[in-house]
Order: C-alpha cells, then structure tokens, then sequence
C-alpha cells in the first residue's frame, strides 16, 4: 500500500521558513499558483504592518507579483470563503493568528504560512515556534551566505554603517537589502 502524501480529508498547515532572502515568499508564490490552475479557491494575505510594497500586492525579491490583501483583521481573514489561505510573514499578524490557522485548517482549508524562523538575534518567532510543532508540513529553506558562499540559515541585520545591528535593538524592523544579509552560522554578528 501507498503512503498518501496529503490528508485525504480536512485541511491542513504547511510552514516555509528561514532567514531572510531564502525563497520563502517565492515558495508560497509557487504553492498558490499550482493552486489556482487546479481551479481552487486561493486568496493571499499579507500583515498590514508589512508597508514595503503599495497596495495590495506581494513582491517578491526575485521580482515575482501576486494580488495579496494588507490586512490585520483576524476575524475578516477567517471569515474567508476559500480552499487555500496564503499567509506571508505570519510573525508580523496578531496574536490570535494561530487560532485563526488552527480554525480555518480544521474547517478543511489548505493554510500554508511562510515566514522567519528566527529573529536577528537568532530568537525563535514564538509564532513560527508553535507553527512548526502544529503543521504537518515543514520546509526549511537557506539562503546564500554572503560573506562566505556557505548555506545560510540566519538573517543578519546591519547599521547604517554595515556592521552589525547591536542586540538592544527592537525585534521588528521592516527591511529588505538595504538592512539586512543572509548568514551563515559563521558569519553571524550581534554586537
């Protein structure tokens, strides 16, 4: 007998995580679209404090675009009519996002969460934390040390001046390139 890869029945949760420029977005991208040309039910969402792109739309680093609605709204998000809920950078949602994603997966929705695993501090985002324990599917992605070409695991932030951001910073600050670096373990820095 053949093991089934998915649930035959309900819904279910599927984590992408890693650091900072390691796909993850890119992943979620691909997991909705196959979702769509199977003619599924798929909104994408997005936390209303992640302001780095206008308007209702993920982009990518790598460039790629998919409609995604910027909203905090917890009840809104689970009042959804669909068959598949992408949620990019689940860290940043409220608290009560678990129990949205708990909900929703137990309705028999699809929910495949993206986001990082780690902080710059190399502190476990509580969310992703009981996430990874949850779902019943998990993807690790590394990105490219770029100090050292290495496989990279952890996000480095930087200050203005390129060295490292000390660790009394605060947890959340948005940014992309201009703030932060993939790293390997190695080449990691918190001052």
């Amino acid at each position: 007998m053949m093991m089934q890869t998915i649930p035959r029945t309900g819904g279910w949760v599927e984590v992408v995580c890693g650091p900072m420029f390691s796909g993850k977005s890119e992943e979620l991208l691909r997991r909705l679209t196959r979702a769509a040309i199977a003619n599924q039910r798929v909104e994408l969402v997005r936390p209303a404090s992640d302001t780095r792109h206008d308007g209702d739309e993920l982009v990518t680093h790598a460039g790629r675009r998919m409609t995604a609605h910027r909203s905090s709204d917890l009840e809104w998000i689970r009042e959804l009519d669909v068959e598949v809920l992408g949620l990019d950078e689940i860290q940043f949602f409220p608290d009560g996002i678990l129990d949205v994603v708990d909900d929703m997966a137990g309705r028999g929705v699809r929910v495949v969460c993206s986001g990082l695993d780690m902080d710059y501090r190399r502190r476990p985002w509580p969310v992703i934390q009981t996430l990874l324990s949850r779902a019943e599917f998990i993807d690790k992605l590394q990105a490219v040390c770029l100090c050292c070409g290495g496989p990279a695991t952890l996000s480095q932030r930087l200050e203005a001046d390129g060295s490292p951001a000390p660790a009394a910073g605060s947890t959340i600050e948005i940014g992309a390139g201009e703030r932060y670096e993939a790293r390997c373990r190695a080449c990691h820095e918190v001052s």
